[in-house]
């Protein structure tokens, strides 16, 4: 039972959906979880620009927040973790100066008159001691790709500084400049110094950028005045971060978390580029990643091939992922080779569907098919974070992991290690344990 004097809550502004909670700092527990769809991209736009109306995000926040918060006291606390990369522009009281664009955006593949696009020109201005130290983030997508292509294309004002979306919101709601936590700065780092890479912003002509005050802890860092009540928000932390922190990630598991995209990731206490991702951890760790891999995007791809015919005739089917678990659990193995990477990811571009036949071109075989591709370049990734692998278990996490157990089973077949499945709101759960840290803090202060 949550106790009646809970005035904590936690949001979670991902990129399929907007959600928050209530968070009992005594008890451990959550309750009250709301959840709204993430504003849909808006039209008449090239299909490779994804752009979100900020005024819309900031709707769906006001109202989650106005729930959570309708039996809270006049004094709260908000917890805020999000989507990482993308770019939105705003100034110093925070008002929007674009439109947010997403971390899926593509617009920097586009080829421009030179027959190069924006992100092979930015790779070639990054030498590899500058790709090490940025952690190696760079994907269609991050912010440092989005802005060099709207510096190329004369869309950059002055007096304009970039935000995530997450660090948007708290910015608007409090009139102030924007601030960014180190778990959300991933690709703008310097991580062998812990500050903005100025060097690299230099070399793709943002030297002249206005960036956000870097924050390193949990501490309140605005103050929201809503009606009656006043919210000391903190924040906004990168979701991954914070989903690993509530799925109790240690420092010998191995990750794979598996939802919307699916990561493989391990913890270290130092500091070393490799072959994979880096980005800032909490409590003084890092995290070794290898992120963008196909999951939950590139299934939901399938299943709108699969039921494009019933949708055109207006008759929607009634349990379409139910009839597919059953549909793959009939099939015990498949000779049907599929490549998923319908998305740029470090697996492709493009995917493929081999070796079809008449005996295994069905719906079972395919998702089956899909499924092993996913549990190939799990273990792909994961020789990439240490050839060694010295990890003592693995840790599963994310929504995909709990409703495909076929795919679980084929994960517990290529790594030979206990797995332990991490069940519940990891974000969520995430901010719950940062709110019991700070309280803890605070008051031994």
């Amino acid at each position: 039972m949550i106790h009646l004097g809970s005035n904590h809550f936690a949001l979670d502004i991902g990129s399929t959906s907007i959600k928050g909670c209530v968070l009992d700092v005594e008890s451990g527990q959550i309750a009250g979880v709301c959840t709204r769809p993430f504003p849909a991209p808006m039209g008449n736009l090239p299909s490779s620009s994804i752009e979100i109306d900020p005024r819309a995000v900031l709707e769906v926040v006001e109202s989650i927040v106005d729930e959570l918060t309708s039996e809270m006291g006049s004094q709260c606390h908000g917890w805020i973790c999000g989507q990482m990369g993308g770019v939105i522009l705003a100034d110093d009281r925070g008002r929007a100066k674009s439109n947010y664009l997403s971390w899926r955006d593509q617009r920097s593949l586009v080829s421009g008159g030179s027959g190069r696009c924006t992100l092979d020109r930015l790779r070639e201005d990054w030498p590899e001691p500058i790709m090490a130290s940025l952690g190696r983030e760079l994907q269609p997508g991050s912010t440092s790709t989005l802005l060099h292509w709207l510096s190329e294309h004369r869309q950059l004002r002055d007096g304009v500084m970039p935000l995530s979306i997450a660090d948007f919101v708290i910015a608007n709601v409090a009139r102030q400049p924007g601030r960014m936590h180190s778990t959300h700065a991933i690709g703008l780092l310097d991580l062998q110094k812990d500050d903005w890479h100025y060097e690299a912003f230099e070399r793709i002509g943002l030297g002249d950028l206005w960036w956000p005050e870097l924050i390193r802890d949990a501490s309140q860092i605005a103050l929201w005045k809503r009606g009656d009540r006043t919210i000391a928000l903190h924040g906004a932390f990168g979701d991954q971060q914070s989903a690993l922190l509530g799925a109790r990630l240690a420092s010998d598991e191995l990750s794979i978390n598996i939802s919307t995209g699916s990561q493989v990731s391990m913890l270290t206490d130092s500091f070393r580029s490799g072959p994979y991702q880096t980005r800032k951890y909490f409590g003084n760790q890092w995290l070794n990643t290898v992120t963008h891999l196909p999951a939950g995007r590139s299934l939901n791809a399938l299943m709108q091939l699969l039921t494009e015919l019933s949708e055109a005739e207006s008759v929607p089917l009634e349990r379409p992922w139910k009839t597919v678990q059953e549909k793959m659990e009939s099939v015990a193995e498949t000779d049907l080779q599929a490549n998923i990477a319908y998305f740029a990811s470090p697996v492709g571009k493009s995917g493929t569907l081999e070796n079809m036949t008449t005996e295994n071109l069905s719906v079972g075989h395919l998702f089956l098919a899909a499924c092993v591709s996913m549990a190939n370049n799990y273990e792909t990734a994961a020789k990439r974070l240490s050839s060694r692998q010295d990890w003592s278990q693995l840790a599963l996490s994310g929504g995909l992991a709990q409703s495909l157990p076929r795919l679980v089973s084929l994960i517990q077949s290529r790594f030979k290690k206990p797995i332990r499945e991490s069940i519940g709101e990891e974000t969520l759960l995430g901010m719950l344990q940062l709110a019991q840290q700070h309280t803890i803090q605070s008051s031994s202060h």
